[in-house]
Protein backbone atom coordinates (compact mmCIF):
# COMPACT_ATOMS: atom_id res chain seq x y z
CA UNK A 1 0.00 0.00 0.00
CA UNK A 2 2.76 2.14 0.90
CA UNK A 3 4.35 1.74 -2.20
CA UNK A 4 1.11 2.24 -4.47
CA UNK A 5 0.55 5.53 -2.15
CA UNK A 6 4.13 6.71 -2.98
CA UNK A 7 4.22 6.27 -7.06
CA UNK A 8 0.26 7.99 -6.92
CA UNK A 9 2.22 10.85 -5.61
CA UNK A 10 5.37 10.62 -7.68
CA UNK A 11 2.82 10.73 -10.98
CA UNK A 12 1.04 14.01 -9.72
CA UNK A 13 4.46 15.96 -9.44
CA UNK A 14 4.78 15.63 -13.11
CA UNK A 15 0.98 16.72 -13.76
CA UNK A 16 1.70 20.19 -11.46
CA UNK A 17 4.81 21.15 -13.03
CA UNK A 18 3.57 21.19 -16.31
CA UNK A 19 0.66 22.91 -15.15
CA UNK A 20 3.44 25.50 -13.63
CA UNK A 21 4.88 25.82 -17.12
CA UNK A 22 2.21 26.26 -18.49
CA UNK A 23 1.01 28.97 -15.87
CA UNK A 24 4.36 30.93 -16.37
CA UNK A 25 4.04 31.39 -20.24
CA UNK A 26 0.60 32.25 -19.99
CA UNK A 27 1.41 35.95 -19.96
CA UNK A 28 5.08 36.06 -20.82
CA UNK A 29 4.11 34.31 -24.62
CA UNK A 30 1.24 36.95 -24.91
CA UNK A 31 2.37 38.80 -28.13
CA UNK A 32 3.32 42.74 -27.15
CA UNK A 33 4.49 43.90 -23.82
CA UNK A 34 3.34 41.67 -21.00
CA UNK A 35 3.61 44.45 -18.60
CA UNK A 36 1.50 46.85 -20.94
CA UNK A 37 -1.14 44.07 -21.00
CA UNK A 38 -1.06 44.30 -17.24
CA UNK A 39 -1.32 48.11 -16.77
CA UNK A 40 -3.46 48.60 -19.52
CA UNK A 41 -3.48 51.32 -22.39
CA UNK A 42 -3.72 54.12 -19.86
CA UNK A 43 -0.18 53.58 -18.29
CA UNK A 44 2.74 55.31 -17.58
CA UNK A 45 6.10 54.83 -18.07
CA UNK A 46 6.94 54.52 -14.72
CA UNK A 47 3.92 52.26 -14.08
CA UNK A 48 5.48 49.96 -16.75
CA UNK A 49 8.93 49.63 -15.12
CA UNK A 50 7.65 48.85 -12.27
CA UNK A 51 5.46 46.04 -13.05
CA UNK A 52 8.74 44.89 -15.36
CA UNK A 53 10.68 45.00 -12.30
CA UNK A 54 8.36 43.48 -9.60
CA UNK A 55 7.51 40.64 -12.02
CA UNK A 56 11.19 40.32 -12.98
CA UNK A 57 10.28 40.59 -16.58
CA UNK A 58 13.65 42.52 -17.62
CA UNK A 59 15.48 39.46 -17.26
CA UNK A 60 15.70 36.18 -19.51
CA UNK A 61 12.95 33.67 -19.78
CA UNK A 62 14.65 30.87 -18.20
CA UNK A 63 15.75 33.23 -14.93
CA UNK A 64 13.05 34.37 -14.10
CA UNK A 65 11.05 30.39 -14.51
CA UNK A 66 13.59 29.06 -11.91
CA UNK A 67 12.73 32.32 -10.12
CA UNK A 68 8.99 31.93 -10.21
CA UNK A 69 9.78 28.13 -8.91
CA UNK A 70 12.20 28.48 -5.76
CA UNK A 71 9.53 31.07 -4.90
CA UNK A 72 6.66 29.07 -5.34
CA UNK A 73 8.55 26.32 -3.39
CA UNK A 74 9.01 28.59 -0.73
CA UNK A 75 4.88 29.42 -0.87
CA UNK A 76 5.52 32.58 -2.03
CA UNK A 77 3.04 33.34 -4.68
CA UNK A 78 3.81 37.08 -5.56
CA UNK A 79 1.94 40.13 -4.32
CA UNK A 80 -1.36 41.92 -5.63
CA UNK A 81 -0.46 44.53 -8.47
CA UNK A 82 -3.44 45.95 -7.19
CA UNK A 83 -3.86 46.03 -3.56
CA UNK A 84 -0.02 45.45 -2.76
CA UNK A 85 -0.76 42.53 -0.56
CA UNK A 86 0.66 39.05 -0.79
CA UNK A 87 -1.80 36.50 -2.86
CA UNK A 88 -0.77 34.09 -0.15
CA UNK A 89 -2.74 36.70 2.92
CA UNK A 90 -5.60 36.99 0.13
CA UNK A 91 -6.67 33.55 -0.47
CA UNK A 92 -5.96 32.98 3.10
CA UNK A 93 -8.71 35.40 3.81
CA UNK A 94 -11.17 34.36 1.42
CA UNK A 95 -10.70 30.35 1.64
CA UNK A 96 -13.25 30.02 4.93
CA UNK A 97 -16.33 31.38 2.44
CA UNK A 98 -15.45 28.75 -0.80
CA UNK A 99 -15.01 25.73 1.76
CA UNK A 100 -17.74 26.39 3.77
CA UNK A 101 -20.04 26.70 0.54
CA UNK A 102 -18.09 22.98 -0.61
CA UNK A 103 -18.93 20.96 2.23
CA UNK A 104 -22.23 21.97 3.07
CA UNK A 105 -23.01 21.37 -0.54
CA UNK A 106 -21.62 18.01 -0.24
CA UNK A 107 -23.11 16.75 3.01
CA UNK A 108 -26.19 18.00 1.93
CA UNK A 109 -26.02 16.15 -1.25
CA UNK A 110 -24.91 13.02 0.25
CA UNK A 111 -27.95 13.35 2.77
CA UNK A 112 -30.19 13.74 0.63
CA UNK A 113 -29.38 10.67 -1.56
CA UNK A 114 -29.03 8.78 1.48
CA UNK A 115 -32.73 9.64 1.76
CA UNK A 116 -35.66 6.89 1.58
CA UNK A 117 -36.02 5.97 -1.86
CA UNK A 118 -40.00 6.52 -3.10
CA UNK A 119 -41.03 8.50 -0.50
CA UNK A 120 -42.67 12.11 -1.82
CA UNK A 121 -39.80 14.41 -0.39
CA UNK A 122 -37.29 12.23 -2.52
CA UNK A 123 -39.16 12.40 -5.52
CA UNK A 124 -39.96 15.93 -5.34
CA UNK A 125 -35.97 16.51 -5.04
CA UNK A 126 -34.65 14.58 -7.54
CA UNK A 127 -37.01 16.45 -9.92
CA UNK A 128 -35.99 19.55 -8.90
CA UNK A 129 -31.95 18.67 -9.07
CA UNK A 130 -33.07 17.39 -12.57
CA UNK A 131 -34.86 20.70 -13.11
CA UNK A 132 -30.84 22.10 -11.97
CA UNK A 133 -29.15 20.20 -15.03
CA UNK A 134 -30.88 22.34 -17.22
CA UNK A 135 -30.58 25.57 -15.50
CA UNK A 136 -27.61 27.86 -14.80
CA UNK A 137 -26.72 28.00 -11.64
CA UNK A 138 -27.30 31.98 -11.36
CA UNK A 139 -30.84 32.12 -12.11
CA UNK A 140 -31.35 29.30 -9.67
CA UNK A 141 -29.36 31.60 -7.13
CA UNK A 142 -31.58 34.65 -7.81
CA UNK A 143 -34.97 33.01 -8.14
CA UNK A 144 -34.19 31.36 -4.55
CA UNK A 145 -33.19 35.09 -3.57
CA UNK A 146 -36.42 36.36 -5.01
CA UNK A 147 -38.82 33.73 -3.16
CA UNK A 148 -36.51 33.38 0.04
CA UNK A 149 -35.10 36.59 1.00
CA UNK A 150 -37.03 38.94 -0.97
CA UNK A 151 -40.66 37.73 -0.72
CA UNK A 152 -40.74 35.50 2.45
CA UNK A 153 -37.78 37.80 4.30
CA UNK A 154 -36.69 34.61 5.91
CA UNK A 155 -32.55 34.91 4.71
CA UNK A 156 -30.10 37.47 4.16
CA UNK A 157 -29.83 38.00 0.46
CA UNK A 158 -26.39 38.58 0.27
CA UNK A 159 -23.41 38.46 2.78
CA UNK A 160 -21.00 36.19 4.91
CA UNK A 161 -20.47 35.55 8.48
CA UNK A 162 -17.76 33.58 9.68
CA UNK A 163 -18.70 30.43 11.75
CA UNK A 164 -16.71 32.41 15.16
CA UNK A 165 -19.73 34.85 15.07
CA UNK A 166 -22.21 32.25 15.86
CA UNK A 167 -23.66 29.23 14.35
CA UNK A 168 -26.99 31.02 13.87
CA UNK A 169 -25.70 34.42 11.71
CA UNK A 170 -23.39 31.43 10.05
CA UNK A 171 -26.19 29.34 8.84
CA UNK A 172 -28.29 31.96 7.37
CA UNK A 173 -26.11 33.03 5.12
CA UNK A 174 -24.61 29.48 3.90
CA UNK A 175 -28.46 28.21 3.19
CA UNK A 176 -29.21 29.71 0.10
CA UNK A 177 -25.52 29.45 -1.84
CA UNK A 178 -26.01 25.34 -0.60
CA UNK A 179 -28.97 24.93 -1.61
CA UNK A 180 -28.20 26.53 -5.30
CA UNK A 181 -25.21 24.15 -5.43
CA UNK A 182 -26.73 21.33 -4.76
CA UNK A 183 -29.47 21.37 -7.41
CA UNK A 184 -26.79 19.98 -10.07
CA UNK A 185 -24.75 17.93 -7.23
CA UNK A 186 -27.38 16.23 -5.58
CA UNK A 187 -28.46 14.55 -8.69
CA UNK A 188 -25.16 13.34 -9.49
CA UNK A 189 -24.69 11.31 -6.31
CA UNK A 190 -28.07 10.39 -5.78
CA UNK A 191 -28.61 8.87 -9.00
CA UNK A 192 -25.27 7.35 -9.12
CA UNK A 193 -25.59 6.06 -5.72
CA UNK A 194 -28.99 4.53 -6.44
CA UNK A 195 -27.85 2.88 -9.70
CA UNK A 196 -24.81 1.02 -8.39
CA UNK A 197 -27.32 -0.22 -4.92
CA UNK A 198 -29.81 -1.14 -7.42
CA UNK A 199 -26.74 -3.47 -9.33
CA UNK A 200 -24.91 -4.61 -5.99
CA UNK A 201 -28.15 -5.54 -4.70
CA UNK A 202 -28.84 -8.23 -7.23
CA UNK A 203 -25.17 -10.04 -6.60
CA UNK A 204 -25.25 -13.58 -5.50
CA UNK A 205 -23.34 -12.33 -2.21
CA UNK A 206 -25.65 -10.47 -1.05
CA UNK A 207 -28.51 -13.03 -1.46
CA UNK A 208 -26.07 -15.19 0.64
CA UNK A 209 -25.62 -12.67 3.50
CA UNK A 210 -29.75 -12.63 3.90
CA UNK A 211 -30.05 -16.17 2.89
CA UNK A 212 -27.73 -16.42 6.60
CA UNK A 213 -29.69 -14.21 8.02
CA UNK A 214 -27.43 -11.20 8.71
CA UNK A 215 -29.87 -8.29 9.07
CA UNK A 216 -31.05 -5.56 6.36
CA UNK A 217 -28.95 -2.69 8.13
CA UNK A 218 -25.42 -5.14 7.90
CA UNK A 219 -26.00 -5.96 4.61
CA UNK A 220 -26.94 -2.91 3.26
CA UNK A 221 -23.66 -1.49 5.30
CA UNK A 222 -21.04 -4.29 5.31
CA UNK A 223 -21.12 -6.03 1.67
CA UNK A 224 -23.57 -3.69 -0.58
CA UNK A 225 -22.81 -0.09 0.14
CA UNK A 226 -18.40 -0.90 0.09
CA UNK A 227 -18.66 -2.50 -3.25
CA UNK A 228 -21.19 0.29 -4.33
CA UNK A 229 -19.31 2.86 -3.20
CA UNK A 230 -16.24 2.77 -6.49
CA UNK A 231 -18.63 4.47 -9.02
CA UNK A 232 -19.98 6.91 -6.59
CA UNK A 233 -16.67 7.83 -5.66
CA UNK A 234 -15.68 8.42 -8.65
CA UNK A 235 -18.74 10.91 -9.15
CA UNK A 236 -18.28 12.66 -6.06
CA UNK A 237 -14.74 13.69 -7.28
CA UNK A 238 -15.25 14.18 -10.76
CA UNK A 239 -18.03 16.36 -9.51
CA UNK A 240 -15.42 18.95 -7.67
CA UNK A 241 -15.29 20.22 -11.79
CA UNK A 242 -19.02 21.45 -11.37
CA UNK A 243 -18.67 22.52 -7.68
CA UNK A 244 -15.66 24.72 -8.19
CA UNK A 245 -17.32 26.36 -11.45
CA UNK A 246 -20.10 26.98 -9.03
CA UNK A 247 -18.68 28.63 -6.57
CA UNK A 248 -17.51 31.08 -8.55
CA UNK A 249 -21.06 31.84 -9.89
CA UNK A 250 -22.35 31.32 -6.51
CA UNK A 251 -20.12 33.76 -5.00
CA UNK A 252 -20.72 36.71 -7.31
CA UNK A 253 -24.29 36.07 -7.07
CA UNK A 254 -24.81 36.19 -3.21
CA UNK A 255 -21.56 38.52 -2.72
CA UNK A 256 -19.34 36.32 -0.60
CA UNK A 257 -16.02 37.27 -0.22
CA UNK A 258 -14.92 33.45 -0.95
CA UNK A 259 -11.52 32.70 -3.50
CA UNK A 260 -14.09 32.02 -6.30
CA UNK A 261 -15.00 36.22 -6.08
CA UNK A 262 -11.34 36.92 -5.77
CA UNK A 263 -10.51 35.14 -9.15
CA UNK A 264 -13.11 36.86 -10.89
CA UNK A 265 -12.06 40.19 -9.23
CA UNK A 266 -8.57 39.37 -10.13
CA UNK A 267 -9.60 38.37 -13.74
CA UNK A 268 -11.17 41.80 -14.42
CA UNK A 269 -8.44 43.82 -12.91
CA UNK A 270 -5.70 42.00 -14.65
CA UNK A 271 -4.24 41.16 -11.63
CA UNK A 272 -1.77 38.85 -13.07
CA UNK A 273 0.15 37.18 -10.05
CA UNK A 274 -3.32 36.38 -7.87
CA UNK A 275 -5.09 35.22 -11.49
CA UNK A 276 -1.74 32.67 -11.54
CA UNK A 277 -2.05 31.75 -8.24
CA UNK A 278 -5.93 31.12 -8.45
CA UNK A 279 -4.98 28.72 -11.59
CA UNK A 280 -2.26 26.76 -9.37
CA UNK A 281 -4.76 26.43 -6.29
CA UNK A 282 -7.25 25.10 -8.70
CA UNK A 283 -5.08 22.77 -10.68
CA UNK A 284 -3.84 21.20 -7.17
CA UNK A 285 -7.17 21.11 -5.70
CA UNK A 286 -8.05 18.65 -8.57
CA UNK A 287 -4.87 16.54 -8.56
CA UNK A 288 -5.38 16.02 -5.02
CA UNK A 289 -8.91 15.35 -5.14
CA UNK A 290 -7.68 12.57 -7.69
CA UNK A 291 -5.09 11.18 -5.84
CA UNK A 292 -7.40 10.76 -2.92
CA UNK A 293 -10.19 8.84 -4.83
CA UNK A 294 -7.56 6.48 -6.65
CA UNK A 295 -6.61 5.81 -2.56
CA UNK A 296 -9.84 5.25 -2.19
CA UNK A 297 -10.31 2.94 -4.50
CA UNK A 298 -7.73 0.49 -2.84
CA UNK A 299 -9.27 0.64 0.47
CA UNK A 300 -12.65 -0.06 -1.08
CA UNK A 301 -11.65 -2.96 -3.22
CA UNK A 302 -8.44 -4.37 -2.42
CA UNK A 303 -8.03 -5.81 -5.93
CA UNK A 304 -7.50 -2.41 -7.64
CA UNK A 305 -4.01 -1.69 -8.46
CA UNK A 306 -2.34 0.75 -11.18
Amino acid sequence: MLGYLLRRVLAAIPVMGVVALFVFLLLRLTPGDPAAILAGDNATPEQLEHIRTSLGLNEPLYTQFFTWIGKLLHADLGVSLISNVPVLQMIGQRVEPSISIALSTILLSIIIAASKHGTWIDRFVMGLSVLGFSVPVFVIGYLLIQIFAIDLHWLPVQGFRSISSGLSPFLERIVLPTFTLSFIYVALIARMTRASMLDVLGEDYVRTARAKGIGEVAVLLRHALRNAAVPVITVIGNGFALLISGVVVTESVFNLPGVGRLTVDAVLARDYPVIQAMILLTSLVYVTVNLLIDVAYTFLDPRIRY
